[in-house]
């Protein structure tokens, strides 16, 4: 080979890795969370992490190829909607919303990023989509079905109490969703000769009101739908019960860990792992608008044993074998 060739193919190698990192690096992502909770709720940050993990699975490296911004907005409304608005002008490439609370205002600040939900119970009532199977305008998600199942906490609540006749529910009839889910119970309700007491609470710091409301009604068990509102003060909703002896179910399992006595309900992990795979889709250019809203498959019995010791119930064999986790 003459000195001049090998001196040009030389070169060539030596500048060929310097024209490959001369090419424009892949463009960071960027994901918005939007939580209706405080950064200290016991649940969400092991959810989010449920979330992140999965992402990494499907090839998304938080703080590598791309970004995540959560905001703990909290239980009230107003830090709801400052938030969502907030993530809004940062205009991230999707934004993961929970609930309602989160959901609503989110898309009532911008019709163009898309948003992906989760703890949804009826996204086309709630007029987040206009259908399950092609949602169309600008969000997609999970819907976990919450009406369809209230009637099962009812059936379990009476299964595991069967003394029980007059069942209080807590709730904040300002959700929409949340009026089907107190049709449904309800109706499940006088199915089983059971009288119901509604305890409306829009907001966290009405709470005490509706403790008294529920004191002076002395019902025999309390049922708790989750929203924002019941989030936020969780452990306050689980002391309460348990300073007067009050059965109580729920619709997620983080009640039972912090000492409620039982809940039934979609598997909130599988749901944001789940979720992960809706953000990634978006991510690789879909459109959240053509992508049909999924429904939960894995469900849910949590019971907590020292609670039911404490309250003096006993459990029904039947309805341990059932649970999916027992809490000893």
């Amino acid at each position: 080979m003459k000195r001049r060739e090998f001196v040009t193919l030389l070169g060539g190698a030596a500048a060929w890795p310097l024209a490959v990192r001369a090419q424009p690096l892949e463009r960071i992502r960027h994901v918005g969370v939007l939580l209706p909770a405080p950064r200290n709720d016991s649940e969400y940050p092991g959810l989010v992490q449920a979330f992140l993990q999965e992402l990494r699975q499907l090839g998304w490296t938080n703080g590598g190829n791309v970004a995540v911004d959560i905001r703990w907005a909290g239980g009230a409304p107003d830090g709801i909607r400052k938030n969502a608005a907030e993530l809004a002008t940062l205009a991230p490439d999707v934004i993961l919303a929970s609930g309602n609370s989160a959901v609503g205002p989110l898309l009532q600040v911008t019709s163009k990023i898309p948003v992906v939900f989760v703890i949804v119970p009826d996204p086309v009532g709630a007029g987040f989509v206009n259908s399950l199977a092609r949602p169309g305008g600008n969000a997609t998600g999970r819907a976990n079905m919450l009406d369809t199942l209230s009637a099962k906490l009812v059936e379990l609540l009476r299964e595991a109490f069967p003394a029980a006749r007059r069942v209080a529910i807590l709730w904040n009839p300002e959700n929409e969703a949340k009026k089907l889910e107190f049709e449904a119970c309800s109706a499940a309700a006088q199915a089983l000769s059971m009288q119901v007491r509604s305890v409306e609470v829009n907001t966290a710091h009405e709470l005490n009101a509706g403790f008294n409301t529920i004191l002076s009604d002395r019902p025999d068990a309390l049922l708790v739908f989750i929203d924002s509102t019941t989030i936020s003060r969780k452990a306050t909703i689980v002391a309460f019960a348990a300073m007067h002896r009050l059965p109580a179910i729920y619709q997620w399992r983080d009640y039972v860990r912090a000492g409620g006595l039982m809940s039934y309900g979609p598997n909130a992990d599988h749901e944001w792992r789940q979720a992960a795979y809706l953000v990634d889709r978006i991510l690789r250019g879909a459109s959240p608008g053509e992508l049909p809203i999924e429904r939960p498959t894995k469900f849910e019995t949590v019971l907590n044993m020292r609670t039911a010791r404490a309250l003096g119930i006993t459990i029904p064999t039947s309805l341990l074998l059932r649970a999916d986790e027992v809490i000893e």
